[in-house]
C-alpha cells in the first residue's frame, strides 16, 4: 500500500501522507464531497478532482496488485518462478508490462510449437538457434518420424521453427521495445472497403487516411474505429514506406531488424542464417504483428475514450451548474407541428398547476385560439417565465411566445429558449411515471421543460447523464466508465450546490454524500408522513439513516427556516460547537452572528483553533457564515435571438448574432443561434489569444456573441467566430459547421484539431472533415 501512495502522490504532485490520509477516508467510506469538504485539515486540502483522480488510480493499481499476486501464484505453482523473474513482476508498473511477463507461462490452447516440442524437436531448435553453422537440412533429417507426424525434413524444419516463433513473440522485453518502436514511429491508416463508397459516404475523410499513431486526436481515432465496426473502413498500423506501398522487394521490416538484434541473428552466409531469417520473418509477421496492432489499437481507443468521457464530464458539469432561474411561475412549451404544442404551468416551487396541448403550427395554424388558451394560463397562474424547448418547431413557438408577451405587457414575462435533451428519456421514465401516474408522457416533457429553466441541476439528475447529449462519440466508449464518471461529475455538482432536504425530489436527494435512492426515498417518506424537518438532527429518525451517513450527507443537506440557523448553510453539525464557541468568545448571538459579514471578516480564524478543528476549517467556517448556504452557480442570463433569424437561409456573411454554448469538444465548439442548427466555432475562432483548450474560452451554458463566417445551405453546415475581426468567407484553418438536423450532440463530428491563423480558402475546405455520423 505504501508503494501505491508514494507512486499516486508523485503522480499528483502531493505528499505521500495526503495521499494515505485521502485512501484512509475512500476505505472508511466517505465520498469525494465529504472529504473535500469537511476534512481539509486531513488531506492537505485536495480538492474533488484531485481526489476523483486519487480514486481513479487508487482503482487501477490495486486490480494491478492483484492480477499481480494471481500471476507470481500461478508462475510458483507451475514450478517456474525464478528470483529474477519474480523481481520484474514485482517491478511491473502497467497491466500490459504485466501480461506480457505472464504470456510464456499462461495457460493456452494447445500450439504448433507446443506440439512440436511433445514431438522431440526442442533440441533441433535449439541447436540450430545457438549454432547456425548447422545445416538445417542435416539436422532435420535426424528427426524425421512419420508416427510422430513429421514424415519429411521439411516438417520438422516447420516444427522447429514454430517453437522459436513462440518463444521470441513470449519475450517481454523484446514485447517492450517493439511497443515503443511503433507508439513513436507507426501510422494509423485508414483505407475503405471495397464496394463501401457510397454506403459509407459519411466517412469519406477516411477513405485514404494516413496519421501518426501517437498524435491521432481521440476524436478521429473514434471516427475511425466506429467505420471499421460498421464494415467501411479497414484499418491497421504501418511504418515508413509501407503506407505508401513503395517498400523495396527483400527490404526487411523495422521490426524483424529489432527481432534479429534481440536474439542476435544476422545473415552472415551461415548454413542456418536463411532458415533463422525466415523465422524472424514469421515471428513478426504472424505472431507479432496482428498482436501489437491489437494491442495498440486498444491502447489508441481506450486513450480516445478517456478523452471523450472527460469532454462529455466537463460538460455535463457545466450544463448542471447553469444558472436557475429561481423559484418563479414557468410557463413550459415543448414544440410541435403535426401532434401539436404540449403545455404545462408550474409553481415557483416546480409543482405542476395546469396543461394543455395546442396546435399553433401547421397543419392546423390554431394561432389566435392557442395565444387566447395561453393568455388565460398566463393571467391565471401569474407566469413569470416561457421556457421553449429547442426541438421542432422551437423558432415558430418562440414568436409564438413573443407575441404572447406583448398581448400581456402587464406580466412582464421573459421567454428562453432551453435544450430539450433528455426530456423524453425522463419523461417515459419510472421516476416520471411515480411522480405523474395519470399524466400523458408528452406533457411530462413539458413539466420538464419548464423545471429545467427554474432549476437545471434539480431537474436534469432525473435523467440518465448519458441521455444529456453533451459528449462526443458517447456510444463508442466503454459505458462503464462513461457511467461512473458522468455520475461522479453529478454527484460533485449537488453536493457542491446543496439541497433543501423539505423540497428535494428523490433523485435529487439520492445524489447527496452518503446517500442512495432507498435512503432517498426513506427521506420523502419520511418527510410526508410527519412534515417538514426542522433541524438536520432530525434526520437520524429516518428509517435506516445512521450515524455515519449523516455524517457524510448532513453538511450538504439545508434546512431551510429551521430551528436553528446553521443548518441552511453548509456548515457541518460536526462544527456547531466550534461556532457556538466563536459566538461565545464574541458576545454574539450565532444567529445575529450569520450573514454580518463586516463584522466575521475582522475575526482572525487562528484564535478559534484548537487540537480539532484547524486553521482551514475555521476559516471555511467563517466564510460560510459571512454568505450561508451561497449558491455556487452564476447569475441568471439569458441569450436573446435575432427577429427574423429563424433558418439557415436567414443567415447573411458577416451577420452578428448572440447564442448559447451547448456542447464544448476538443476541436471547438457548437453554438445554438436560433436556426435549428447549431453552428461551429472553431478552437482557431474562439479567442484572439492561442488557445490549447476550447474550454479555457467558453463552457456548456455560456451566452456569446458570434460572427456568421459561412454557410453551407445543402449540407446544413454554419461556421462561426467569436472574433469579431475575422472577415467572413476567410477559412479559419480546420473548422468546420455544425450538426444535421436532428442528430443528437453526442455524435457531432470530428474535425481535425490544429489551431492556426485564419487563411483564405473555400467552403469545402473550411468543413473537409465534420461529417456528423449517425449512430
Amino acid at each position: 500500500m505504501d508503494s501505491i501512495n508514494s507512486r499516486i502522490a508523485e503522480e499528483l504532485g502531493v505528499r505521500p501522507q495526503q495521499v494515505a490520509a485521502a485512501v484512509a477516508l475512500l476505505d472508511e467510506g466517505s465520498t469525494v464531497p465529504f472529504i473535500a469538504r469537511y476534512r481539509k485539515e486531513v488531506t492537505g486540502s485536495l480538492d474533488d478532482t484531485q481526489l476523483r483522480n486519487l480514486e481513479e488510480r487508487l482503482r487501477y493499481l490495486r486490480e494491478l496488485d492483484e492480477r499481480r499476486l494471481s500471476i507470481l501464484a500461478s508462475i510458483e505453482e507451475q514450478g517456474k518462478l525464478t528470483p529474477e523473474l519474480a523481481r520484474e513482476i514485482k517491478l511491473a508498473d502497467t497491466k500490459t508490462r504485466l501480461e506480457d511477463l505472464y504470456l510464456p507461462y499462461k495457460q493456452k490452447r494447445r500450439t504448433k510449437g507446443q506440439i512440436a516440442l511433445e514431438a522431440g524437436l526442442g533440441p533441433l531448435a535449439d541447436g540450430l538457434f545457438s549454432d547456425p553453422t548447422l545445416s538445417p537440412e542435416t539436422e532435420a533429417a535426424r528427426y524425421v518420424d512419420s508416427e510422430k507426424g513429421l514424415g519429411d525434413s521439411k516438417a520438422v524444419l516447420e516444427g522447429a521453427k514454430y517453437i522459436l516463433m513462440e518463444r521470441f513473440a513470449e519475450d517481454a522485453n523484446l514485447l517492450a521495445k517493439l511497443r515503443s518502436y511503433l507508439k513513436q514511429d507507426a501510422l494509423v491508416c485508414a483505407r475503405v472497403v471495397p464496394g463501401k463508397e457510397e454506403e459509407g459516404a459519411k466517412f469519406r475523410d477516411y477513405f485514404e487516411h494516413d496519421e501518426p499513431l501517437k498524435s491521432m486526436p481521440s476524436h478521429r481515432a473514434l471516427a475511425i474505429f466506429r467505420g471499421r465496426n460498421e464494415g467501411v473502413l479497414s484499418a491497421s498500423l504501418k511504418v515508413g514506406d509501407e503506407a505508401s506501398g513503395t517498400v523495396a522487394p527483400g527490404t526487411l521490416h523495422p521490426c524483424e531488424l529489432m527481432i534479429g538484434q534481440q536474439f542476435g541473428l544476422k545473415d552472415q552466409g551461415r548454413a542456418a542464417d536463411k532458415w533463422l531469417g525466415e523465422v524472424v520473418r514469421w515471428t513478426w509477421k504472424v505472431k507479432l504483428y496482428t498482436h501489437l496492432e491489437t494491442d495498440l489499437f486498444g491502447e489508441l481507443r481506450e486513450g480516445a475514450e478517456e478523452e471523450a468521457i472527460s469532454v462529455f464530464a466537463h460538460n455535463l458539469h457545466d450544463l448542471l451548474l447553469a444558472a436557475p432561474a429561481g423559484p418563479r411561475a414557468t410557463l413550459g412549451l415543448d414544440p410541435g407541428l403535426r401532434t401539436g404544442c404540449k403545455v404545462a404551468v408550474v409553481d415557483a416551487t416546480g409543482k405542476l398547476l395546469e396543461y394543455a396541448t395546442v396546435y399553433p403550427h401547421v397543419p392546423k395554424n390554431q394561432w389566435d385560439q392557442t395565444l387566447a388558451v395561453l393568455g388565460a394560463l398566463c393571467i391565471k397562474h401569474r407566469v413569470d417565465l416561457i421556457s421553449i424547448g429547442n426541438g421542432t418547431a422551437s423558432r415558430e413557438s418562440d414568436k409564438l411566445a413573443a407575441e404572447l408577451i406583448k398581448k400581456l405587457p402587464e406580466l412582464k414575462m421573459t421567454k428562453i429558449m432551453v435544450s430539450e435533451a433528455g426530456a423524453s428519456v425522463y419523461s417515459a421514465s419510472e421516476l416520471a411515471a411515480k411522480e405523474f401516474p395519470d399524466l400523458d408522457v408528452s406533457i411530462r416533457g413539458a413539466v420538464s421543460i419548464a423545471r429545467r429553466l427554474q432549476d437545471p441541476l434539480a431537474e436534469l439528475v432525473k435523467i440518465d447523464p448519458k441521455s444529456i447529449g453533451v459528449g462526443q462519440y458517447q456510444h463508442d466508449v466503454s459505458q462503464l466508465k462513461l457511467a461512473r464518471s458522468l455520475d461522479a461529475v453529478v454527484e460533485d455538482c449537488v453536493n457542491a450546490v446543496g439541497v433543501d432536504v423539505n423540497t428535494a425530489s428523490v433523485a435529487l436527494l439520492a445524489r447527496i454524500s452518503g446517500l442512495n435512492t432507498t435512503l432517498a426515498q426513506n427521506i420523502v417518506a419520511h418527510r410526508d408522513a410527519n412534515g417538514a424537518f426542522k433541524t438536520r438532527a432530525a434526520l437520524k429518525k429516518v428509517s435506516r439513516l445512521g450515524e455515519k451517513t449523516f455524517e457524510q450527507a448532513a453538511g450538504f443537506l439545508r434546512v431551510m427556516n429551521g430551528d436553528n440557523p446553521l443548518d441552511s448553510s453548509a456548515v457541518h453539525p460536526e462544527t456547531y460547537p466550534l461556532v457556538e464557541r466563536i459566538a461565545a468568545d464574541t458576545g454574539r448571538d450565532i444567529r445575529s452572528l450569520v450573514g454580518d459579514s463586516s463584522f466575521l471578516k475582522r475575526l482572525d480564524p487562528k484564535k478559534f483553533t484548537d487540537e480539532r478543528f484547524g486553521l482551514l476549517t475555521v476559516s471555511d467556517i467563517l466564510q460560510e457564515l459571512e454568505k450561508p448556504g451561497r449558491d455556487p452557480r452564476p447569475e441568471f442570463k439569458t441569450a436573446a435571438f435575432q427577429d427574423g433569424v429563424e433558418t439557415l437561409k436567414d443567415l447573411e456573411l458577416g451577420m452578428v448574432l448572440e447564442g448559447v454554448v451547448t456542447n464544448v469538444t476538443n476541436f471547438g465548439a457548437f453554438v445554438d443561434i436560433g436556426v435549428h442548427q447549431d453552428g461551429l466555432v472553431h478552437i482557431s475562432a474562439l479567442s484572439e489569444k492561442f488557445i490549447k483548450d476550447p474550454r479555457e474560452a467558453v463552457k456548456a451554458g455560456d451566452v456569446v456573441k458570434v460572427k456568421v463566417m459561412e454557410v453551407d445551405i445543402p449540407r446544413n453546415r454554419i461556421a462561426l467566430s467569436m472574433r469579431m475581426g475575422d472577415t467572413p468567407g476567410e477559412k479559419i484553418e480546420g473548422q468546420r459547421g455544425g450538426r444535421q438536423g436532428g442528430q443528437p450532440r453526442a455524435q457531432q463530428s470530428a474535425p481535425r484539431n490544429e489551431p492556426k491563423p485564419a487563411a483564405s480558402g473555400a467552403m469545402a475546405a473550411l468543413f473537409a472533415n465534420a461529417k456528423p455520423l449517425k449512430k
